[in-house]
């Protein structure tokens, strides 16, 4: 993983598609671009200090509130992708996110906007995130201020109809 949060979004490691993940139409099925922006984002938890040890040790972790996916472009059985995440914004308790799918030849297969909210365990409750979290948290937002917010952020769904 690298950790160019300060240069531009962070980015995963590679990961590769999966044959079990091929669906009947010979692309990966829809359900794996999940799977993929979440393993992605793993990886970019641990520049922040998120992840299974975060919960395990200290007992708090993060949930998604809200998780929506734009499929752009097929992506086929051995492709390699890594998963580059921008935070948009935060507060004390939550952070909105936009991820893209960037296949190995410069391409964007599918993007991605998220809520997340950090977790005190105990409760389950939504807390705010300890202060070295919090730190880290607003460093890479400082960082990623300097972003162009992308244009498929906060776009509406529907069926666009001709007055």
């Amino acid at each position: 993983m690298t950790d160019d949060a300060q240069i531009g979004p962070a980015l995963s490691d590679w990961m590769v598609v999966r044959p079990e993940w091929i669906d009947y139409n010979g692309h990966l099925n829809m359900a794996y671009y999940s799977v993929l922006f979440d393993d992605g984002i793993v990886d970019v938890y641990r520049l922040i200090g998120f992840g299974a040890d975060y919960a395990r040790t200290r007992g708090m972790t993060t949930y998604v509130a809200d998780f929506r996916v734009r499929y752009l472009r097929e992506l086929h059985e051995g492709d390699r992708v890594r998963c580059s995440v921008q935070l948009l914004d935060h507060d004390a308790k939550r952070f909105h996110s936009f991820q893209q799918l960037i296949h190995e030849d410069g391409w964007v297969a599918a993007t991605a906007e998220a809520l997340t909210l950090h977790i005190d365990m105990s409760g389950p409750r939504v807390a705010p995130m300890p202060d070295d979290i919090a730190a880290r948290v607003a460093a890479m937002q400082a960082a990623h201020n300097a972003l162009p917010v992308p244009e498929a952020v906060g776009l509406p769904m529907g069926i666009r109809r001709k007055s």
